[in-house]
């Protein structure tokens, strides 16, 4: 009896030391693949990742990977919010952080923004990724990142139908930002499909180029709130009013 207590207690025990090199084989260097989407091909990782993500399941870099190559924005922050939650102490933690910070600053959303540097900060001291948001990031943006979905059908009509581009106006609606400009002017079209005036502006925050889409062109924020509600529901987004400068 004792010998088996012992048997099992040794094989508990090595089954524990043995846990930390099963885990980290999980794991993924994805240097080269961050290093091919800066190259440009990021097409190409993403017809990688399936497999990838087949074979090692639990890879953390690999769930970062996800969020790099996710296009819509609030997509990308749930993702980096899992690989917080899942894998604290994961290698690519701090650059969450930052892509974290990076996405609430582009919203607008600064307290949320700087809530997640400071993180960054405590966390994560030696970051490089600290200098990096105090060199990058603008002082002021207005940047939205909305969730891109086809229209709800609604049949209500909006204000301020124009297409007069000369018009002088002193709000319009951010409807959403992107990372891929194709996302961006599908949006614009269906907006202009229905006799809305719109357009794509591009800003960059934190070293990612954002195509970002407006429309409708106010006079005053109370038009401007009373067609946000209809643009919001008809086209399944979560835009925000902004002021022309």
């Amino acid at each position: 009896m004792k010998k088996f207590i012992s048997i099992t207690f040794l094989f508990i025990f090595f089954l524990i030391i043995s846990l930390p090199n099963f885990l980290q084989a999980q794991e993924v260097d994805i240097v080269q693949y961050l290093k091919q989407i800066e190259n440009g091909n990021k097409t190409q990782v993403e017809n990688q990742l399936p497999e990838l993500k087949k074979n090692y399941p639990n890879s953390s870099n690999l769930l970062y990977l996800e969020g790099v190559l996710t296009a819509n924005g609030q997509q990308a922050v749930a993702i980096y919010n899992k690989l917080l939650k899942n894998y604290p102490k994961s290698k690519y933690a701090d650059a969450s952080l930052y892509r974290l910070y990076s996405y609430y600053y582009a919203l607008g959303m600064y307290n949320a923004a700087n809530n997640f540097l400071d993180r960054l900060k405590r966390e994560y001291p030696n970051s490089s990724y600290i200098k990096i948001a105090k060199r990058y990031i603008p002082q002021k943006d207005s940047l939205v990142i909305a969730s891109r979905a086809k229209p709800a059908g609604d049949s209500t009509e909006i204000i301020n139908k124009t297409s007069d581009k000369s018009e002088k106006y002193f709000y319009t609606i951010q409807a959403g930002a992107f990372t891929v400009r194709g996302n961006a002017k599908s949006l614009m079209e269906e907006f202009e499909k229905d006799g809305l005036y719109s357009s794509i502006d591009e800003k960059t925050v934190g070293g990612t180029t954002f195509h970002v889409v407006y429309v409708g062109k106010y006079s005053n924020e109370a038009d401007a709130s009373k067609s946000l509600k209809q643009v919001n529901a008809k086209y399944n987004i979560n835009g925000r009013i902004v002021k022309q400068n």
